[in-house]
């Protein structure tokens, strides 16, 4: 029998019954009551599902995670935190990882809620400390939970922006401090680049915090497509092929572009055929060069600027991992004859950069700074952004940029972070970097960062990642780079003195053992045990690998590179750590010494002799060899990480009581540890030489030093040479003789002795002390220009401010610790102040904040002004 079956059309089917009918009407209701829903109503644009996830979850109450691309619009979610923060008439943070964001970020809210509604605190400036929304580094707010500031009482949220930041392996540790002290009526909101352990990142908060959204958002505002750029030779155009194949609507595919492929072959052979004719010149006139590699032809930096203006791509940001690149790259551009601008866009550029520098810095300062040179590059449509210079001529690009003035930017990775210069092309020179030790590929979190700024939002179609053929690159790197859009977060976080005695301030022994036990560092080492087991695994593998591919007819090519392992440790650390060690005899310390240089000498003698160096393929054996090095180290690395994963931050707690305990910061109280008044003073020190420092305090070690001089002895506390090179200044104010030499080598010693401490505890040693700008900033606090200081220098304005800057953070800091300095030395608050003073000026004043607002304001037709004022403390 067959059955007839009846179709349904949509009108035939039962629609939704009166009661779900009522339901969804008061859910309607409740929404368009809600202040998402006002909120909502005041953007000129809808919110993404993603956004709207977020703000709802925030309304109920709950912490929020938002991870998302760079430009997916996560802001909003903070938007909606500050929004809810005003109708609930309560206070909102919004905090930055480096005060170059909290600045811009300051700007960016004057010109929404006004300057009188918004703050500003970052250590060295406070601006409206009171308002109900105030931006701050996440240092401060870390200082201000310490401090139990009142300014804590009417907080309800905290936005954490670019938490992912917490990886940072020195400034880090910071924001899971923020996480686990936060008052528990507080809600945090993180935003996040996409990283692929977000659920565990979120689930750790979830347990420290209490109920946290997760919003996760792949989705790209603006597509980005993927080319490379490659150039016959200098006699021909550069060529802009895709990285990937198209689809038969045009979009780019995940599968290889073979058109780009048989390009790089064709290169190939013509470089074969290149360095073939080269040598068989070279033969004729009796010369041999032995055996060198055919590489493609790399194409110019002007040459590239050129042609993507040309294909009307900019502007752009060139992303060179150096900071003499970037400068290069400019005046390459200018030699070549380049102009990216018009004559009414360089007027505009004059008159902004003028306006920007008026009554900023000296005529000498600008002239030291190559004023000129920066702004004629300037008006011709380029620029650099780096460290190394100064934060108006940096705060100068970034607007010029903005108005869409300068066409092509150079940079480094810094700019990467969290700056707000979205462009319509983004190229990337190479796919390695220099990371201070040696050149490493680019992670794909690294390439996602940086490839992110590609595409601006209303107003580009399309946002394009160039990057620039190069030696040895190959189209699988860049694909494998390209295609993950993620990267693992891992915690930084460490105990520090300073932090153990603040802990210790407000809970006992074991309270505190236990909240460090909440950190992410601990949770992911409960958690990850076993995913070491699995990397331990996966690193021999590549061990073996290498071990093959080195192979040697000759020889153990594998004992060649331990030799070599053995003999950078002890060239590198041995001396030093014997300098720290105090010996009963001075025949004891030569001896010593003396087998130290015969241990270096045998193992040269065994690198020399051994006879793998016989080898006709030693370079390649040896290009494998570097590979093996590096992932033997990161395979010793991970095995000691291995071994002490349970509760490894509370026992480096425990290591640091022990140190504190012995020198007198704390006092044990039967199982309890309370703080002395040595312990006060260390809580007021915020220092990666925090203990260095205190204990100098207490030992009255800079009693008897001049403003000046004391200025320069303490730089050595904040100096890091770039390169590692450094160590002693080329002069010594006074002789060596003198107070300054005499008391730097007094804390040298203290140094030594509190690293063998370190080193007797199982902590790591602490960071070595430089000394190399002393001379600088004693000129400096004797008022001389930035142009004598830096004259016959190599470092650069920027440099020198940062550095600047962070010796008067030093300064203010003993300044404001004056209750708690021993008997005897309370005059030194009185000098530190003094120094600060000579010390923050001029250049290092400069904070573009107030000049930086007014511009704001008078693009955004807002009025208005900010009390600004400097401050010896935030709290």
């Amino acid at each position: 029998m067959v059955k007839h079956q009846r179709n349904h059309s949509a009108a035939d089917r039962p629609g939704p019954s009166p009661s779900q009918r009522y339901a969804a009407f008061q859910k309607r209701q409740a929404h368009n009551a809600s202040v998402a829903a006002r909120f909502a109503a005041t953007l000129p644009f809808d919110l993404d599902d993603f956004q709207q996830d977020a703000i709802d979850a925030l309304e109920r109450g709950e912490n929020v995670l938002v991870a998302a691309p760079t430009g997916a619009g996560k802001t909003v979610v903070a938007d909606f935190a500050m929004y809810l923060a005003r109708e609930r008439n309560v206070k909102a943070f919004y905090t930055t990882p480096i005060k170059a964001l909290s600045n811009q970020k300051y700007h960016d809210l004057t010109a929404v809620y006004g300057a009188d509604r918004v703050g500003l605190l970052t250590g060295d400036i406070s601006i409206n400390s009171e308002a109900d929304i105030v931006v701050m580094t996440t240092e401060v707010l870390r200082n201000m939970l310490y401090e139990h500031s009142t300014m804590l009482n009417a907080l309800r949220f905290v936005i954490l922006d670019e938490v992912h930041y917490l990886a940072d392996r020195f400034r880090g540790p910071v924001w899971e401090e923020v996480i686990i002290h936060l008052p528990r009526q507080v809600s945090v909101i993180g935003l996040s680049a996409t990283v692929s352990n977000v659920e565990d990142f979120s689930s750790w908060i979830s347990s420290v915090r209490g109920d946290t959204k997760l919003v996760v958002s792949e989705r790209r505002p603006v597509p980005l497509e993927q080319h490379v750029l490659v150039q016959a030779d200098d006699h021909t155009e550069p060529e802009l092929l895709d990285l990937y194949r198209r689809d038969a609507q045009g979009e780019q595919t995940t599968k290889l572009n073979a058109r780009l492929i048989d390009r790089l072959d064709q290169l190939d052979r013509q470089a074969a055929r290149r360095r073939g004719t080269e040598n068989s010149r070279s033969r004729g006139r009796g010369h041999s060069r032995g055996h060198v590699p055919a590489q493609r032809h790399t194409p110019k930096r002007w040459a590239v600027v050129d042609e993507l203006n040309y294909l009307d791509m900019l502007p752009g940001i060139y992303f060179i991992f150096s900071r003499n690149g970037c400068d290069q790259a400019v005046e390459q551009c200018i030699n070549a004859g380049l102009e990216l601008t018009t004559e009414d866009e360089m007027r505009r550029i004059r008159a902004i950069v003028d306006e920007m520098v008026a009554g900023q810095l000296s005529q000498e300062d600008l002239k030291a700074l190559q004023f000129s040179r920066f702004r004629f590059a300037l008006e011709e449509g380029f620029a650099s952004h780096h460290a190394g210079m100064v934060a108006l001529f940096r705060q100068i690009v970034e607007r010029l940029f903005e108005e869409g003035l300068v066409k092509m930017v150079f940079a480094t990775e810094t700019l990467a972070l969290g700056i707000n210069m979205p462009a319509r092309c983004v190229i990337v020179e190479k796919l390695e970097k220099f990371n201070g030790s040696g050149h490493v590929p680019l992670t794909p979190g690294e390439f996602t960062q940086l490839t992110g700024r590609a595409g601006r939002r209303g107003i580009d179609t399309i946002g394009h990642a160039i990057v620039v053929d190069h030696r040895d690159f190959v189209p699988a790197t860049a694909a494998a780079l390209s295609s993950k859009r993620v990267y693992p977060l891992h915690s930084s976080f460490h105990a520090t003195f300073n932090m153990a005695v603040n802990l210790l301030n407000t809970s006992d022994y074991e309270t505190t053992r236990a909240t460090l036990d909440h950190s992410f560092a601990q949770w992911e080492a409960n958690e990850s045990a076993w995913q070491l087991e699995s990397q331990l695994t996966t690193l021999k593998q590549a061990l073996d690998g290498y071990e093959q591919a080195f192979h040697c007819e000759y020889g153990d090519f594998a004992s060649l590179m331990r030799i070599r392992m053995e003999l950078s440790d002890l060239e590198k650390n041995g001396r030093r750590k014997l300098k720290q060690t105090a010996f009963p005899t001075d025949e004891q310390r030569k001896n010593t010494f003396r087998e130290l240089d015969q241990s270096i000498e045998t193992l040269k003698k065994r690198d020399r002799e051994h006879p793998c160096r016989q080898c006709p393929d030693m370079q390649q054996h040896m290009k494998w060899g570097h590979r093996w090095i590096r992932e033997m180290r990161e395979y010793e690395r991970v095995q000691h990480r291995y071994e002490s994963r349970t509760g490894s931050v509370a026992r480096q707690f425990d290591r640091i009581c022990s140190i504190l305990e012995q020198l007198g910061y704390v006092k044990r109280d039967g199982t309890d540890m309370r703080l002395s008044e040595q312990g006060q003073l260390l809580r007021h020190i915020y220092s990666e030489q925090d203990i260095v420092l205190a204990e100098a305090l207490e030992r009255g070690m800079f009693d008897h030093l001049t403003a000046r001089q004391l200025a320069a002895v303490l730089s050595a506390l904040v100096f890091e040479a770039r390169g590692g090179t450094g160590g002693e200044p080329r002069r010594w104010p006074g002789g060596i003789q003198g107070p300054v030499a005499q008391t730097s080598q007094s804390l040298d010693r203290l140094h030594a002795q509190l690293t063998m401490l370190c080193e007797d505890e199982g902590l790591d040693d602490l960071q070595q002390l430089d000394f190399g700008i002393v001379d600088i900033m004693y000129d400096w606090a004797s008022g001389n220009s930035l142009a004598y200081v830096l004259h016959d220098r190599d470092m650069t304005g920027g440099d020198f401010v940062r550095n600047a800057k962070r010796l008067s953070d030093i300064l203010q800091q003993i300044s404001a610790a004056e209750p708690y300095l021993p008997q005897g030395s309370a005059h030194l608050a009185q000098v530190a102040h003094e120094a600060m003073e000579l010390v923050n000026r001029g250049i290092v004043a400069y904070s573009g904040i107030g000049e930086g607002c007014r511009n704001r304001r008078r693009r955004q037709g807002r009025t208005g002004t900010g009390n600004i004022r400097l401050v010896r403390t935030v709290l």
